[in-house]
């Protein structure tokens, strides 16, 4: 429960959002209430995500916190990258950091394992516990809400509980009256790729441990300092180096483990603080002092909550049951657990060329998931995180000093250079052309420029020849349309900037999608030269790592032109066998083959929602003035791809995508368009979400008789005016105001039909 400082806190949060009159009449309106914001985070269940192929993290963190604290299983595999599955029953210890929702794993750093008895410094095995310190566990002893995770460990009898604050983890254990009980410190532990290179822990004191962590993985040189401090003197402390015992106080290795003990009553309670840092042991310390000092696990466990209910107060929706309650902030939740901090409290971070910079001016940021996050993720922050904007495009515009390019997959001072394309001029595109203020616009033309002019990663002869030629590298597809949609961004910043040459030849580039458009086939494909294509060709095929497209087929990247949609509409051959191919993209049956990309998930027809390519194809009717098409495709999927469920999601989370198309779609819009500031209208599944768009504005989107056969749009009222338009532009929604949905169980006719009201890519 909720003690009196943080109701009151919430109040003042909830008097910003909307007014109390507004408030209270929307709630006798509404089949589920609108809960005061302090109680958000009820309808959060990071359970969803954890099943299937979700890979999402499960623990305690803070929204955009350096720690997520968390459990680890035993198993590994392509669905434990984030080192948990809810299939599994084993913990192997509790690490600091975790990734949400990937493809690869990596992280896992710093895992402490509380324990009694005289244990083995390993993990040890399923049929054989005993020749490490693993533990079974059961979901019916498990706990966890927004900033807080709890586990009884069945070997041990120990109670476990988490939270954090932004870089320090807290621990909480509960012991069984034992003169054998302790802490094991493992620095060899890792999750997927991750894999220690040299490893430290030093004895401070009986209730201090410091050290550092250097690994290599997907990010390829990875470094972590800590500073641990026990709340009860350990009685013995050993170092070993897997499982050789070490002598001294002080011991550096590849796999060091350190085993802390003590004597415990009966439900004694031993609390431990892990301070991270990416720069200095002295600056882990200085981020505990300045985070978290004392011992009160219930205090900072509330403030973790807290600060979740603040940011999911952002956007307070009513809906027809709790599921959908669930479902929707738990996929808020997810789109706000990176991009995470890589800094210090005194502002100090390590970049990306492995110098120091110290006290920063912005809050630096890294795991940017950027093929992925683009597409809804950061057009979501534009809206509702504005503040953490700019710190995100100033720690992209810091790493392109430092590397020479702005990111593509940006992991722990690393760039793992994962997946195609440039994403990240698209993210900071949109940015500047939706009117942030808070970087150097200068410099941020200079980084989009340059890092598009590199003859790195294809682009080489993609400047020569407008397209990737197929037998010079695997993903040619995938790569060249992904260059053309960040080309176009560019060009359209050069636009705005006034710069005519530069958008004259990035516009030019942004609609090089033409030349992977084979008229015999009609789709995008392969193409070897100007006059010959890759064959043989199948638009069904997908070939894992080796094919022409990235995680897809020909079905699914012939609509990868979200730049320029009424462009694809002509290449199709008109609006007529537009539609009827895009018709037939959700019923075409085919195999992917054998050697299929997992990712390749969430299928209608060949329409993939598991994976991100996909993600604004139901949104592309509108184009052609048929938004009941829309509304049909993204009820479907919005009513049985995502659920309240552990397997509630159709694929990879992929740090915050998978939730931030659902965020949009279920309030009723998307930014088919990732950097042109227009949102397409689809059919809204909530009856009502108010949006805190500014100190004291919100936007309203009120859904009359909405239900699951009423959910064609019939008419829109925007501030007072009828709205035929079927998109929302960027600035109408900052600006405040109040959009009303009539809903309809028939198409109407007239909205968004007549090509004036249709959405477009360019002013």
């Amino acid at each position: 429960m909720y003690n009196k400082k943080y109701l009151l806190k919430a109040c003042l949060i909830l008097a910003c959002i909307i007014s109390v009159p507004l408030y209270a009449q929307t709630l006798r309106k509404q089949k589920v209430k609108l809960n005061k914001p302090e109680r958000l985070t009820q309808y959060v269940d990071p359970y969803i995500g954890t099943g299937y192929h979700g890979h999402v993290f499960l623990g305690a963190s803070v929204p955009f916190g350096a720690i997520q604290l968390g459990p680890v299983n035993l198993s590994e595999g392509w669905d434990w990258c984030s080192g948990y599955h809810y299939s599994d029953s084993t913990i192997v210890g509790f690490s600091h950091t975790h990734l949400s929702g990937t493809g690869i794993g990596d992280l896992g750093d710093i895992a402490l394992m509380p324990v009694t008895g005289n244990v083995k410094t390993a993990k040890g095995t399923l049929t054989d516990p005993g020749s490490g310190f693993v533990s079974l566990f059961s979901h019916k002893e498990e706990q966890v809400r927004p900033g807080y995770y709890s586990v009884r460990l069945n070997r041990y009898n120990i109670k476990a509980e988490l939270t954090a604050t932004e870089r320090v983890g807290f621990h909480r254990y509960t012991y069984p009256k034992s003169g054998d009980a302790g802490i094991i410190i493992d620095l060899k532990q890792g999750i997927g790729w991750d894999a220690p290179v040299e490893t430290s822990l030093v004895k401070v004191n009986n209730t201090t441990l410091s050290g550092y962590r250097y690994s290599t993985g997907w990010a390829r040189d990875q470094r972590v300092y800590f500073t641990i401090v026990f709340s009860k003197p350990f009685t013995s402390f050993a170092l070993y180096d897997s499982t050789a015992l070490q002598q001294g106080a002080k011991a550096t290795g590849k796999n060091i483990y350190g085993f802390v003990k003590f004597a415990t009553r009966e439900g004694e309670e031993v609390q431990v603080k892990v301070a991270v840092s990416p720069v200095s042991i002295e600056n882990a310390r200085g981020n505990m002092e300045a985070e978290l000092q004392g011992w009160d696990f219930n205090r900072v466990a509330a403030a973790a909550n807290e600060s979740w209910n603040k940011e999911l107060s952002k956007v307070l929706i009513a809906a027809d049951n709790t599921a959908r309650m669930r479902t929707f902030y738990t996929a808020l939740y997810h789109t706000m657990i990176a991009p995470s901090l890589f800094n210090d409290h005194n502002g100090d971070y390590l970049g990306t060329d492995k110098k120091v910079y110290r006290n920063a001016p912005f809050a630096n940021l890294t795991t940017y998931s950027l093929w992925d996050t683009y597409r809804a993720a950061h057009p979501l922050f534009t809206i509702l995180q504005p503040e953490k904007v700019n710190d995100m495009i100033n720690s992209m515009l810091a790493i392109y000093q430092q590397q020479g390019k702005l990111p593509v997959w940006h992991l722990m001072g690393n760039e793992t250079n994962t997946m195609v394309g440039n994403p990240g001029i698209i993210v900071v595109a949109d940015a500047y052309l939706k009117g942030f203020k808070g970087f150097d616009a200068k410099l941020a033309f200079e980084a989009m420029k340059n890092s598009a002019m590199l003859d790195e990663r294809g682009l080489a002869t993609y400047k020569k020849f407008g397209y990737i030629p197929a037998d010079t590298m695997v993903e040619s597809v995938a790569r060249g349309m992904e260059y053309a949609i960040a080309d176009w961004s560019i060009g359209q910043v050069a636009k705005k900037m006034g710069l005519t040459d530069d958008y004259a030849y990035f516009n030019k580039r942004g609609h090089n999608y033409l030349n992977y458009f084979d008229k015999q086939t009609n789709f995008m494909r392969g193409r070897v030269s100007d006059t010959e294509w890759r064959t043989p060709f199948n638009p069904f095929e997908s070939v894992h790592e080796k094919n022409d497209y990235t995680e897809g087929n020909a079905w699914q990247y012939t609509w990868l032109v979200p730049q320029d949609p009424e462009g694809l509409i002509k290449l199709l051959g008109g609006e007529a066998r537009f539609t009827k191919k895009l018709d037939s993209l959700f019923v075409v049956e085919g195999s992917l083959g054998e050697h299929a990309s997992p990712d390749i998930s969430g299928l209608i027809g060949q329409y993939a929602h598991g994976n991100e390519p996909s993600h604004h194809i139901t949104y592309l009717f509108n184009y052609v003035g048929q938004p009941w098409k829309t509304a049909d495709k993204v009820r479907f999927i919005l009513d049985h791809l995502y659920t309240d469920k552990s397997d509630g999601l159709s694929g990879n989370e992929d740090v915050g995508q998978m939730s931030a198309w659902y965020v949009f779609s279920a309030m009723g819009f998307y930014p088919v368009n990732p950097a042109n500031g227009m949102y397409v209208i689809g059919s809204p599944v909530v009856n009502e979400a108010t949006l805190q768009v500014g100190v004291g504005k919100t936007f309203q989107i009120i859904v009359k008789n909405n239900s699951a056969v009423n959910k064609y749009i019939q008419k829109i009222v925007l501030n007072g005016k009828d709205y035929t338009k079927s998109y929302i532009r960027h600035r109408d929604i900052i600006s405040g105001g109040v959009m009303t949905m009539e809903m309809g169980s028939k198409p109407s006719l007239s909205w968004g039909v007549k090509p004036v009201d249709r959405p477009f890519s360019e002013d």
